[in-house]
């Protein structure tokens, strides 16, 4: 199990950071992409997250394992199509093919990971497994920096697909193993869970207004070329391979409502600099700090693994969580795009200044399990 864990989080980041890497600069200089149709595009590439509840009803009939390795067969035809794509209509397609991978694959991997890995070490486990992703984004990162040029956006996303779908055929008999897993699955949505699932939906909030707008902002105003975005991705990655796994020892030491607290509070000035300051560097090391805040997400994880009544619900939560995390996601890139042409830049940051201030305060009212109350289920 630890072996699939590793191989599939080794595809899944490497084909996404090759196709996020190239996807700004392809949708603006080949498809003539403005702000608002970026802002659909990126709002319509979240909705399989917003259904991803349904993966709560499909692991009734498919393990974990199974769903993951589909997960990573559709990603790879998803980046395959994107370099066939000549029109916004088979961009948008491409792009929900590939999302549907993404986003059924981590639910499912995390629910691997709390199911099988004791409490104590699933802080560690998740920053190692997170770290091994930054790993193979580096490996990504160095593929565009050295083909971009010479092969074409549409030439590496055809190649890089299609040996992602391949690599996806080699997780079929490593998945073979489900030792560690239960054995059936439930749908229980609790109130003890309220804060988790608050929670998720403003991350979701914040983290898509940053993730739809600020490379946007760099390629648009800024006018970046692919190799230093690509080179902004091989530092951030490059952090990531430390930090990530230093952040999993962490957590343990100094506790989940700590860890979010902190990574909200430094939130706010990152949205503010995206704002109003004009320094490309700066921004470049914005960028850089909200990437490694993100890593602080991991608290989140491990809070619901604590306040968790049985294993056999941990799966279907785990999809509502990120359900409720990409409503928002749907709405805020397309009302992004809208108030970015009618009040310039600035507007779609500030937007994320007040989902920040008001994630913070509800932190503070984390508390750890044996504070919490027992609720009554809700069947679904």
């Amino acid at each position: 199990m630890l072996v699939y864990l590793v191989v599939s989080s080794f595809m899944l980041s490497f084909g996404f950071q090759v196709w996020q890497a190239l996807f700004n600069n392809f949708a603006v200089e080949e498809i003539g992409v403005g702000p608002a149709s970026v802002g659909w595009i990126q709002a319509l590439r979240e909705l399989p997250g917003l259904f991803s509840f349904l993966l709560a009803l499909l692991a009734l009939v498919l393990s974990e394992v199974r769903i993951i390795t589909l997960s990573i067969f559709l990603l790879g035809l998803g980046i395959f199509l994107s370099g066939e794509a000549t029109t916004i209509p088979f961009l948008l397609f491409s792009t929900l093919l590939m999302s549907i991978g993404f986003h059924f694959h981590y639910p499912s991997s995390n629910a691997v990971v709390l199911m099988t890995v004791d409490k104590k070490e699933c802080p560690k486990f998740l920053g190692q497994l997170s770290s091994l992703g930054a790993i193979a984004a580096l490996l990504a990162t160095a593929v565009i920096y050295l083909f971009a040029d010479n092969l074409g956006y549409r030439t590496l996303f055809i190649i890089v697909g299609a040996l992602t779908m391949v690599g996806s055929l080699i997780l079929i008999p490593l998945g073979k193993d489900k030792g560690g897993l239960p054995s059936k699955r439930s749908v229980k949505l609790r109130r003890r869970y309220w804060l988790y699932y608050l929670l998720s939906f403003l991350m979701g909030s914040r983290r898509h207004i940053f993730t739809t707008f600020a490379i946007f902002l760099l390629v648009k105003e800024y006018k970046i070329n692919v190799q230093t975005t690509a080179i902004l991705f091989l530092i951030n990655n490059l952090v990531n391979t430390y930090s990530y796994q230093a952040l999993g020892k962490l957590i343990p030491r100094i506790g989940e409502k700590n860890m979010l607290s902190i990574a909200f509070g430094a939130l706010i000035f990152v949205f503010l600099g995206y704002a109003y300051v004009h320094s490309l560097f700066l921004l470049f090391a914005l960028y850089i700090i909200d990437n490694l805040l993100f890593g602080f997400n991991i608290a989140l994880t491990t809070y619901f693994q604590k306040i968790a009544v049985t294993q056999e619900e941990i799966t279907s939560n785990l999809s509502v969580q990120q359900a409720i995390n990409h409503i928002a996601a749907i709405i805020l890139p397309i009302v992004g795009g809208i108030v970015w042409e009618q009040y310039g830049s600035q507007a779609p940051f500030l937007v994320g200044v007040g989902i920040v201030v008001i994630s913070l305060i509800l932190v503070q009212f984390l508390r750890v399990p044996s504070e919490v109350v027992e609720a009554p289920a809700i069947n679904a």
